[in-house]
């Protein structure tokens, strides 16, 4: 069993989530914000490194940025034994139960632990029991008012679906995945639901585990360390409510039923009761573990060949959201053609790139050097222009400095051919950062709003449909603007823009950034019937956000992208000939 652990937890992200668990802990007990923060910093070096069991094993652990001799210790602890000391410490003072307490309306970290410590509550049903007896309001320093408020502030939060990021959902995902790796009997442990389908924000994760003894695992499930309580327990299934918030569900599978539970499972729901409906009016009935005909179980080797029995092309999983795949798979009784997708390693090059010449952290070196590790051909270095004065947007004087360094680099680098461009602020009247005369030298321009989002509907449209008639080649932006589950998109109407960019220069961007994820897939839809460009950008700010072009490619996959209609999945030379200003 400990082997098993210690082979499991070499993985770095399983690794930077326990890092992330000990930074989370020590920020509620109170200590050093700066302390706590230092581990989140170590977690982004462990999920940067690319040679993790060899620094353990040569004790080079501290030649990664923000690693100490303490962080150092933890991190070989973990790869060695699958386990920290520290963090099953700090798990112990504070219950998962009490952690998710802390979240509640009006309760906090001091009030959970105080009536944790006083009346013995280790979760929402236990609180809510208290206050329904009056016991709350007995405690010192609280009273009935408070009593009334933290039971307002329960039903508020039974009432509300708590939504993650999808980067946080992949992280709890693989973190439950590796917690059920390590159990006997289990077989394959799979991430399915919203994580699987690439689902920008979700509130429920969802594992789907082969096995041959169920209760077994789903045992060990209900003592992941992050289970506040358990909402719904069945012979095969289980759904938890984790102390984030969250939901998180496991369901078990023997070997011939798990491609039938991992398509039942991955959802999503509208797309899976369709399934059904294909199945049925071909005689056959489909549920979450069994096809049959007549009452005999049909053989499914593989999700490929569910559909197949269903007279349908295989749909991938990013795509299950009844949208219309179905039908281009066949539904309606034509001939379903093949899904044929992008894929990260059809993507040749970094798009989207911003280095200490704005408000990026690592030089064009450091950046060249990182995508030639990632196998990538060319690289936009695209820094912001003036107008982006809060961040360090490059001015002209400095220009001249910027491409000397580029040029500089491309000898040192020369496996990659670096592009000198510019993320051009859109202004308020729908002109381009820079004059033209400098934007034609450019390799590449990407045309952004920054500023001003609060524009009404025609305004912002009209600022938008000047931007793509401009005369140069350019790249929509970060479309809408969204920061997910912090700035919803600005007004926009988006259909009158994708046909001005349709009789344009222009192409759209899919931002890889994890906060964004712009454009969204609806209007990547949109946009495809158009025979508009795109290409899959990272905007990435350092050397570890250029590992962004995953969360693209998966958007781009969602809107049914493939690899014809991106152009930075073409050569170098291709590229810089589509995308010239």
């Amino acid at each position: 069993m400990h082997e098993h652990m210690a082979e499991m937890a070499t993985d770095k992200f399983f690794v930077a989530a326990a890092l992330r668990e000990i930074g989370t802990r020590l920020q509620l007990e109170g200590t050093n914000p700066f302390r706590a923060k230092a581990y989140d910093r170590a977690a982004d070096s462990v999920e940067a490194s690319t040679n993790l069991e060899v620094l353990v094993a040569e004790e080079r652990l501290t030649e990664l940025a923000g690693i100490g001799e303490g962080t150092a210790r933890i991190i070989s602890e973990l790869v060695r034994t699958g386990q920290s000391k520290m963090l099953e410490e700090l798990r112990k003072k504070i219950p998962a139960g009490v952690v998710e307490l802390s979240q509640l309306p009006g309760v906090g970290l001091k009030r959970a632990i105080l009536l944790h410590e006083a009346l013995g509550v280790e979760s929402v049903v236990d609180l809510e029991r208290a206050c329904a007896e009056g016991k709350v309001k007995g405690v010192r320093g609280l009273g009935a008012k408070t009593e009334k408020a933290i039971l307002r502030g329960i039903q508020d939060y039974k009432g509300r679906a708590t939504k993650i990021l999808l980067l946080e959902g992949m992280e709890l995902a693989h973190q439950i995945v590796h917690h059920l790796e390590g159990v006997s009997g289990a077989e394959k442990v799979e991430v399915a639901g919203a994580v699987r389908r690439f689902e920008e924000t979700l509130s429920e994760v969802s594992v789907v585990a082969t096995t041959k003894d169920p209760q077994r695992l789903l045992a060990a499930f209900e003592k992941f360390p992050l289970v506040a309580r358990v909402e719904m327990s069945g012979p095969r299934d289980m759904t938890v409510r984790l102390s984030t918030g969250v939901k998180a569900s496991v369901h078990t599978a023997s070997v011939s039923e798990r491609p039938l539970a991992l398509a039942a499972f991955t959802g999503s729901s509208a797309h899976i009761k369709k399934l059904r409906a294909i199945a049925a009016r071909r005689g056959l009935s489909l549920d979450d573990r069994a096809l049959e005909e007549d009452g005999r179980a049909l053989a499914v080797s593989s999700e490929e060949d569910l559909y197949a029995h269903l007279g349908l092309s295989y749909v991938p999983p990013e795509l299950r959201e009844d949208v219309g795949e179905l039908e281009e798979a066949g539904f309606q009784g034509q001939s379903g053609k093949p899904f044929d997708l992008l894929e990260l390693p059809d993507v040749q090059g970094l798009v989207h790139c911003h280095t200490v010449f704005s408000d990026g952290k690592d030089t064009v070196e450091a950046m060249a050097r990182k995508a030639e590790a990632l196998g990538m051909k060319y690289m936009t270095i695209t820094d912001h222009s003036p107008a982006a004065h809060y961040a360090g947007g490059v001015t002209l004087d400095r220009l001249k400095e910027q491409w000397d360094e580029i040029a500089r680099v491309q000898e040192l680098v020369p496996g990659v051919r670096l592009l000198r461009g510019t993320e051009s602020d859109i202004l308020a009247d729908g002109s381009l950062d820079y004059p033209d005369a400098i934007l034609e030298k450019m390799d590449v321009v990407i045309a952004s709003v920054h500023s001003r989002m609060k524009m009404d509907e025609e305004a912002m449209t009209a600022r938008i449909t000047r931007a793509m008639r401009q005369p140069v080649f350019k790249i929509w932006g970060h479309a809408l603007g969204r920061l997910l589950l912090r700035r919803e998109p600005f007004a926009c109407r988006v259909e009158h823009v994708l046909d001005a960019i349709a009789e344009s220069r222009a192409a759209i961007e899919v931002n890889g950034d994890p906060y964004r994820l712009d454009m969204e897939p609806r209007w990547i839809r949109e946009a495809r019937k158009r025979g508009i460009p795109f290409v899959v950008s990272v905007d990435a700010h350092s050397t570890r956000a250029l590992e962004n072009v995953s969360f693209g490619v998966g958007i781009a996959r969602r809107g049914g992208l493939t690899k014809r209609e991106v152009l930075n999945a073409r050569s170098a030379a291709a590229f810089a000939k589509a995308v010239r200003p």
